[in-house]
């Protein structure tokens, strides 16, 4: 059986900026395959390069054997997508928004009223499908958007952050949603910069950094190749970097420590994976106390997707962000100065 997706050796250029660099992945038929990286890290373009929105400059694509670049009406009529911004006409009611969609897609007439009656049930939209969507909240907006992108019934869902924005109580609706889709033989996309979302629903990852996967496996087997537990040690509330500097050269001498990093995003605060042994929290600490180091705060846990991230590129996800929020900021200033 063909792959679901496939995707190999992707690359694509926007003037001088290289979104994607290499991507490279396999989603089987009937899983939920995360995409995990900070903002700007080439998740967007992947998925606008698959659903035939921007062409590649270089690459193969394939959906259920089917190329993307060769054949891309017969491609989409294989996809489901649902793009991060929700775009919906605030005068049409959802019914009304889902008996358009229907019509762009060419649905049989006969099976029309059925298949929508369908998608407002499953999303649990009964209660709202007759009323304007500009008096929708969030959730319900999004919950619309992938009623839409599933009323063609695609063999895939592609889903570009799909719950951003939303409360914890609709996120958790969405999430229950995806894994009954999923249940059903759907297969589905996701990117998302929300670890915990990854980590609860996907059966595989594929981690993107700067253009380029840098991991991919189950969670489990992305969190087992870290090598250990997790240690988050604070000198001091906000440690000054030269203590943080000098407490990394002493911990990193330790033979049971490994990839020592400190993280700025954090007050300055060091994260570093050790091995499973329940002395190594006392042993780091008698270490920083003979080299008169305080400890404000220490903790050992198991490795999440933020830790594979870390292990990967040197830095947390968070401070992934704030530098792509950063540089995107001065950007912006640049521009502005121009003018």
């Amino acid at each position: 059986m063909a792959p679901a997706v496939s995707i190999e050796k992707l690359q694509k250029r926007f003037g001088l900026v290289e979104a994607v660099k290499d991507v490279s992945l396999q989603v089987e038929p009937g899983e939920i395959f995360g995409l995990l990286g900070p903002n700007g890290a080439g998740k967007t373009t992947t998925l606008r390069c698959l659903c035939t929105l921007a062409t590649p400059d270089s690459g193969k694509i394939e959906i259920s054997g089917i190329s993307v670049l060769d054949e891309p009406k017969l491609a989409r009529q294989k996809l489901g997508y649902v793009a991060q911004e929700v775009a919906l006409d605030k005068v049409l009611t959802g019914r009304e928004l889902l008996q358009l969609q229907a019509a762009i897609y060419h649905l049989p007439r006969g099976s029309v009223k059925a298949q929508i009656e369908q998608a407002i049930d499953l999303l649990g939209l009964q209660e709202w499908a007759d009323q304007k969507t500009g008096s929708y909240s969030g959730g319900l907006k999004k919950r619309l958007d992938l009623a839409a992108g599933l009323l063609h019934r695609p063999d895939v869902l592609v889903l570009d952050e799909p719950t951003v924005g939303l409360d914890i109580e609709s996120r958790l609706i969405v999430w229950g949603f995806l894994r009954q889709l999923r249940d059903s033989g759907t297969t589905i996309l996701v990117t998302s910069h929300y670890l915990e979302e990854v980590d609860a629903l996907a059966d595989r990852v594929a981690i993107i950094d700067r253009g380029v996967v840098i991991a991919s496996g189950t969670p489990s087997e992305l969190k087992d190749r870290v090598g250990g537990d997790r240690v988050t040690l604070r000198i001091r509330e906000f440690t000054p970097p030269e203590e943080a500097e000098r407490a990394k050269a002493l911990l990193q001498d330790l033979p049971f420590v490994q990839n020592v990093i400190i993280n700025s995003a954090q007050g300055n605060s060091l994260n570093l994976v050790v091995a499973a042994q329940s002395e190594a929290l006392s042993a780091i600490q008698q270490t920083l106390k003979a080299a008169g180091l305080p400890t404000f705060g220490i903790s050992q846990s198991r490795p999440s997707l933020d830790d594979v991230y870390l292990a990967a590129t040197g830095q947390t996800l968070m401070d992934a962000e704030m530098a792509a929020s950063s540089q995107r900021d001065l950007k912006a200033e640049r521009k502005q100065n121009m003018r």
